[in-house]
C-alpha cells in the first residue's frame, strides 16, 4: 500500500488545529490518524495532538495484527484518550471545553478497522464510485436523518459545524467502529471538513482517479479547497491499497 498525508493551515485561519500522523507498530501494521482540534486559543492544538501522539505512541507498543482484536484497541484507548482530553481541559482556564474529532484505520493484510468521533470522515473509492464510510457526528447530520433539513439544506446550514459528539467533551465518548474488506485499487480517504465544507464530492472523486502520483493527488485536493476559499484547515491523508503492499509515507 501507499501512503500519503498533508495538512495546511488554510486561507482563513492563523493557526493550524489539525494535526495527522501514521505509526506502525511491533506487528509491522500501521495506523494512520487524523484529528481535527476546536477550542480558544491554542487548545484545539493541543487536544489534537494529544490524541494523535498519545495514541499513535501506544500502538507503536501493541502487538495488534487481526480486524477484531484492532476494534477492542481502537474503542479502549481512544475512550482511555477521552479521559485524558478531559481530564486536560480542566486543568488549565485556557484549556477549558478543548476537544477534537478524530478519524482513524487501521491497515490490515486484507482489511482496514475504522473508528472515528466528530466529523472529520473516512471515505472509500471502489470501481469509480465515493462512499463515505463514517457518519458525521454532528447537528446538521441528525437534522438530515431525522427529515427535518434535505442535504442540500445541510450544506450551509448555519449551525453545520455544531458536533455531537467529540473527544474531549464530555467525559465519556461512544466510539463508531467498523471493519472494512479491501482490494487491490481502493482508496481510502480520511479528511476533515476543511476539505469536504470546500470541495464537492464529484471533484475529490475526480482528483483521486487521476493520473498523477498519490503526492500531488493529495496536494490537488489541498490546493482545490483553498482556491474554493481555504475556509478552515485542511488536512488530506490517502491510503492506495495496491498489489504490491508496499507503504510509502
Amino acid at each position: 500500500m501507499e501512503i500519503n498525508f498533508q495538512t495546511d493551515v488554510g486561507r482563513k485561519r492563523n493557526t493550524n488545529q489539525d494535526y495527522a500522523g501514521l505509526f506502525e507498530n511491533q506487528s509491522g501494521v500501521s495506523l494512520a490518524i487524523l484529528a481535527d482540534g476546536m477550542g480558544g486559543h491554542q487548545a484545539g492544538d493541543v487536544a489534537s495532538q494529544m490524541a494523535v501522539n498519545n495514541l499513535g505512541e501506544r500502538w507503536q507498543e501493541s502487538l495488534i495484527d487481526t480486524s477484531e482484536k484492532a476494534a477492542q484497541w481502537l474503542i479502549k484507548e481512544i475512550q482511555d484518550e477521552n479521559e485524558m482530553i478531559y481530564e486536560k481541559g480542566q486543568s488549565r482556564p485556557e484549556y477549558l471545553g478543548m476537544g477534537t474529532t478524530i478519524v482513524s484505520a487501521v491497515l490490515l493484510d486484507q482489511s482496514f478497522v475504522l473508528a472515528n468521533i466528530g466529523d472529520s470522515r473516512a471515505y472509500l473509492v471502489r470501481n469509480n464510485e465515493l462512499r463515505q464510510l463514517t457518519e458525521d457526528h454532528s447537528l446538521v447530520n441528525e437534522l438530515v436523518k431525522s427529515g427535518e433539513i434535505t442535504r442540500e439544506m445541510a450544506a450551509n446550514h448555519p449551525r453545520k459545524n455544531v458536533l455531537t459528539r467529540s473527544l474531549g467533551m464530555p467525559r465519556t465518548v461512544e466510539v463508531d467502529v467498523a471493519n472494512h474488506l479491501w482490494v487491490p485499487d481502493d482508496y481510502i480517504l480520511l479528511c476533515s471538513d476543511g476539505l469536504t465544507n470546500m470541495v464537492s464530492e464529484e471533484t475529490i472523486l475526480t482528483i483521486l482517479l487521476s493520473e498523477r502520483p498519490l503526492n500531488e493527488k493529495v496536494e490537488t485536493l489541498i490546493a482545490t479547497a483553498n482556491e474554493a476559499g481555504g475556509a478552515d484547515n485542511i488536512t488530506v491523508l490517502v491510503i492506495h491499497f495496491d498489489e504490491q503492499k508496499e507503504e510509502n509515507q
